[in-house]
């Protein structure tokens, strides 16, 4: 039976504790992608750039906690539904929703002006990022294939800020592979809500009613195909051969395959919950592919 405090959320205190919960740290390891562009920039060795793509890194990481705060703010009755969210501060009563949307607020007018910091263009990038998730957080989640593919783009922005943090022009190929990546993950993630919320999923999230999981398995495949062929097709595209004389990232799509298949793997059978950051840091074959593949790139760049 749930309790007066938590039916209404009537909580006025402030918990530290509450509040770095929401900004859900853990997460951050999604901006990776700004700090990817280092690595395939051939600047990774140089320290104003590396400053540069920390800075672009701290910017999405702050308006991405502010995004979290102001959507927890407003879902949290949705939230008490869900058996994993329902503990988050905001649905169980231990921070104020009102609290939480001023520090959302803070923080993402933080992370603009850190984007700005780093120069003009990245500052733009975050801005558009911010609108978008705030778009996303009032609407757009609520509409069917859109909502994945604002989560993907957002990738996509995360990519672009870490090419003009650098300096360097954004490859079509990276952008094109790091949407078809990031929309399977979300496609993926929606499936594990449908399966584990059933008949409960509507409740939690309006749109989980619009999806089945027959079109979600479907869309998944397509996505884990695509995804694979475009980083193939990168490796050995003229552009890249040419920037980083050489063609022998196509040795490193073994990586890609076996963690499209890895992670597929673990939706199908159960093991993965619906957050793939928790299956990402989580799971130890995933792990030892993503650091090999990186490895592998930074040893055949540089």
């Amino acid at each position: 039976m749930n309790t007066p405090a938590v039916q209404t959320n009537t909580a006025t205190g402030f918990s530290i504790l509450g509040l770095l919960e929401c900004m859900r740290p853990v997460q951050w390891i999604k901006n990776g992608f700004v700090l990817a562009v280092l690595v395939f920039s051939s600047h990774l060795a140089e320290p104003a750039y590396i400053r540069q793509a920390l800075l672009a890194f701290a910017a999405f990481c702050t308006v991405a906690s502010g995004v979290y705060l102001w959507n927890d703010s407003l879902d949290w009755r949705q939230d008490r539904v869900h058996p994993e969210k329902m503990n988050r501060p905001i649905p169980s009563g231990r921070l104020s929703p009102a609290l939480a949307m001023i520090a959302g607020s803070v923080f993402l007018i933080s992370g603009i002006l850190t984007g700005f910091l780093v120069n003009r263009t990245t500052g733009i990038i975050v801005t558009t990022y911010a609108m978008m998730n705030i778009l996303y957080a009032l609407w757009l989640k609520h509409m069917v294939i859109l909502d994945v593919m604002c989560i993907a783009l957002g990738f996509v922005f995360r990519v672009m800020a870490g090419a003009a943090a650098v300096e360097v022009e954004s490859s079509h190929w990276m952008l094109m592979c790091t949407f078809l990546l990031a929309l399977f993950l979300a496609v993926a993630k929606r499936r594990q809500e449908v399966v584990t919320l059933a008949a409960e999923g509507a409740k939690h999230r309006r749109v989980l009613g619009d999806y089945v999981t027959p079109w979600l398995d479907q869309a998944g495949t397509i996505l884990a195909g695509a995804t694979i062929v475009a980083y193939a097709l990168y490796t050995v595209a003229p552009e890249t051969t040419t920037k980083f004389k050489t063609d022998h990232l196509i040795y490193t799509v073994p990586f890609v395959l076996y963690g499209v298949l890895r992670y597929l793997h673990l939706v199908h059978s159960g093991s993965a919950s619906g957050n793939p950051t928790a299956a990402l840091v989580s799971d130890r074959p995933l792990i030892v592919c993503i650091v090999g593949w990186l490895a592998a790139c930074a040893v055949i760049i540089y």
